[in-house]
């Protein structure tokens, strides 16, 4: 069958808009005893459903889990053979059915009932077994799917969905949820390591953080930055205070001009009083004071000058902070 494809594309999120937008009307009074009932829980929030809205339930509650709200699902058809021992009665458990009236559903609610945990239902069927199990009904119904067969779950899982989540950031909001909380649970992500990674946790030490003393030569130096695989040396005096560093940049530039260079003191030609780094700096602080000095190595310090590690920029691009 030919179509416009372009008209038609547009026409499906039409609808799915509109269906999105006939909620706001039906967010009262149930909505928000909903989010009292979470928000007095001593458990979890059990999210649960089967097919297509199952698969909204799943980040349903992955979008809870990850804004402060502790959460997991619980697949319909599985809860019947073993793992309705997830659930306790200090939970709430939140059901996605369209339908509300599926085996699986019916199946399920006594034993909810029997455990004791609270029950919300986001269902398009007020009227349906799962509605009257429940101790709150959220209407997500809608007047028809996009599918034109009116059969595929489309505009009903896209309202599921978009229930779910004013459910989850009224939560975040209501909780106190801050940005650093959110990088807490989210340490794989550039959010996380840019809040969470400090200086510490990835500077260079022991073996790969070349200290020298300031009367060594710079041959030796060298030798030194090159075992250690480093782009630079620090430089101490004979306290263990840091006195300088040298760099690859620092070789290069006086190697065009001395030719006696490989025989000199290091505290001849180091960089004196460079720029260093406490080691509870954020990383992603760090990075920004490199790139504004346009450097590519800082010492890392203790309270007494003495130190402690080394921080090369590639380290911090290789932690993915930025």
């Amino acid at each position: 069958m030919k179509i416009d494809e372009i008209k038609r594309g547009r026409e499906v999120l039409d609808m799915e808009a509109r269906a999105i937008l006939k909620l706001k009307n039906r967010i009262g009074k149930e909505f928000k005893a909903a989010l009292e009932l979470i928000l007095k829980s001593k458990g979890r929030v059990v999210v649960s459903g089967m097919g297509k809205t199952g698969i909204i339930a799943q980040k349903f509650s992955a979008t809870l889990a990850s804004t402060g709200t502790p959460s997991l699902f619980l697949h319909l058809a599985e809860a019947a053979h073993g793992d309705l021992g997830k659930v306790t009665q200090d939970d709430v458990v939140i059901v996605l059915s369209n339908s509300g009236s599926t085996a699986e559903v019916k199946q399920l609610l006594p034993y909810l009932k029997k455990i004791g945990s609270k029950i919300i239902a986001l269902t398009g069927n007020i009227n349906s077994a799962l509605a009257k199990y429940s101790d709150v009904v959220l209407d997500v119904s809608v007047k028809q799917e996009a599918c034109p067969l009116n059969l595929a779950p489309t505009s009903s899982t896209t309202a599921a969905l978009a229930m779910a989540d004013a459910l989850a950031v009224c939560l975040l909001e209501i909780k106190g949820f801050k940005e650093k909380d959110f990088a807490l649970f989210h340490p794989g992500g550039a959010l996380g390591k840019r809040l969470l990674l400090k200086v510490e946790d990835i500077m260079r030490t022991g073996r790969s953080n070349p200290v020298v003393h300031e009367d060594m030569k710079v041959s030796e130096v060298i030798l030194k930055i090159t075992q250690a695989r480093a782009g630079a040396a620090i430089i101490v005096n004979s306290k263990g205070k840091l006195t300088g560093i040298f760099t690859d940049g620092d070789l290069r530039r006086h190697l065009a001009t001395d030719i006696d260079l490989p025989n000199r003191r290091i505290k001849e030609v180091m960089t004196r009083k460079p720029m260093v780094l406490k080691k509870d700096r954020l990383a992603a602080e760090a990075f920004h004071l490199l790139e504004e000095r346009k450097i590519d190595e800082v010492p890392v310090v203790d309270q007494s000058g003495r130190p402690v590690g080394l921080l090369d920029v590639q380290d911090i691009l290789r932690a993915g902070i930025i």
